[in-house]
């Protein structure tokens, strides 16, 4: 819709969506995410890549050359932007710890590095420092908590077969392998799990249609296994009866429970015996192009070998590009350089001189993960199929009942009025 194909269009320092024009919420046979989920945040824009590494030894040893480097050579290091330089004045992020004083004065030792979801399935590290990050979102650590779900839109390529959205409980950076970001939409506007960022009225709503077990989750569930991309934007058929959408529910459970990838004592990912997947061969220190036998399924890394590999999972696609191919891409491209290898390539050169033994492990159990979810797509396509061609219930039963349109406070960011924060140069603010 007009108004949806705005918002996403809008300026890159834009933090809440963009309320969508008058008339819209209505995609292709359901609503828009844009209205279920109305307070939503853009991408983490960070600026400087070397921030950010597929493991936290490197950035700590990024931090160490920086603060020791001085003059021309640690503003070279930095990289400055005309976001952020080494004089910018900043505040805290939001839950850290950390120095606020101007960058060009630091000295001190690395903050620790903190998980993140560098796009799609990929987790990486951050340095947690809102003076190195051009947009932070700091919004988005304000409600991080063990409490918290991150739903992460993907970049809308046509034709493309790969799910629309993911779920993650780490923060997310909202990076988009390929085509534009779509935005995060965390599942509670504050923390401790409190108010649902669920469009007014919409859990009444939905209850009074499918039963008193509704929650918050259960509807992130749903969206999880029938949201599907459109030109208009995330698209949410919703079904008009109640067996569907406890099918649906089940469905998307299921997807969650394979995303959380063992937080919050879920199980991580895990093949049957039988299918799990093996170093049969050891990947070795610097691992050539990454293939795919499919008669053998068989991961070559150069000489090293992983399988079996289901295809399902080698062929598994985000936002049209295969998972697998990009998550060794981040690992091996200037592979090699090492901390004593910066030189003029700056510090995205200082990482790993040889495939650390955990990338390995993280390797087989993304394997085991996007094979699992490939094994659940016929199902979400059954489901897909069976809301086409039933009865619905779009955003006219949801305007009926007076869900929409969307207040516009609720695609704004809840105030945190009693959560003290430190500014720039240690002052406090009142949020």
């Amino acid at each position: 819709m007009p108004g949806k194909a705005a918002g996403v269009a809008g300026g890159e320092d834009e933090t809440v969506a963009a309320p969508a024009a008058a008339g819209s919420g209505e995609g292709p046979r359901g609503p828009l995410l844009d209205d279920l989920m109305p307070w939503s945040v853009r991408p983490l824009r960070t600026g400087r890549p070397w921030v950010t590494a597929p493991d936290a030894a490197s950035l700590r040893a990024r931090w160490d050359r920086l603060v020791r480097a001085a003059g021309e050579e640690r503003e070279r290091l930095f990289s400055p932007t005309r976001a952020r330089t080494q004089q910018s004045a900043v505040a805290a992020l939001p839950g850290r710890p950390g120095a606020t004083g101007r960058f060009a004065r630091e000295s001190g030792p690395c903050p620790e590095p903190v998980r993140i979801l560098h796009g799609p399935f990929d987790e990486q590290w951050l340095l947690p420092d809102h003076r190195l990050i051009d947009v932070a979102r700091p919004e988005l650590w304000r409600v991080a908590d063990d409490r918290q779900l991150f739903l992460v839109e993907h970049g809308r390529v046509p034709n493309d077969p790969g799910p629309a959205v993911s779920v993650t409980t780490l923060l997310p950076d909202g990076h988009s392998p390929a085509g534009r970001p779509g935005r995060v939409r965390p599942l509670y506007r504050r923390p401790g799990g409190l108010e649902p960022n669920l469009a007014p009225g919409l859990l009444p709503a939905l209850r009074a249609r499918y039963g008193d077990a509704v929650t918050a989750e259960s509807v992130l569930a749903w969206i999880l296994a029938a949201a599907r991309p459109s030109p208009a934007g995330c698209v949410v058929p919703l079904p008009a009866d109640a067996a569907r959408w406890a099918d649906g529910v089940e469905l998307g459970r299921e997807l969650l429970r394979l995303q959380l990838r063992g937080a919050r004592g879920a199980e991580r990912p895990r093949l049957p015996g039988g299918q799990r997947p093996y170093v049969r061969a050891a990947v070795p220190p610097d691992p050539g192009p990454l293939s795919y036998d499919a008669d053998e399924r068989v991961l070559h890394l150069g000489s090293g070998r992983v399988s079996p590999v289901p295809a399902g999972a080698w062929e598994f696609r985000v936002s049209g590009v295969r998972v697998l191919e990009l998550w060794f891409e981040r690992r091996t491209t200037g592979a090699g350089a090492g901390p004593a290898g910066a030189g003029a390539a700056g510090l995205e050169a200082v990482r790993p001189r040889t495939w650390p033994q955990e990338w390995t492990s993280e390797l087989l159990e993304l394997v085991s993960l996007l094979a699992l979810l490939a094994e659940l797509r016929s199902r979400q396509e059954e489901l897909a199929d069976a809301l086409a061609a039933g009865p619905g219930a779009g955003a006219d039963a949801l305007r009926a009942a007076g869900v929409l349109p969307v207040p516009e406070a609720a695609r704004r960011p809840a105030s945190v009025l009693d959560h003290r924060e430190e500014g720039p140069d240690g002052q406090f603010a009142l949020l």
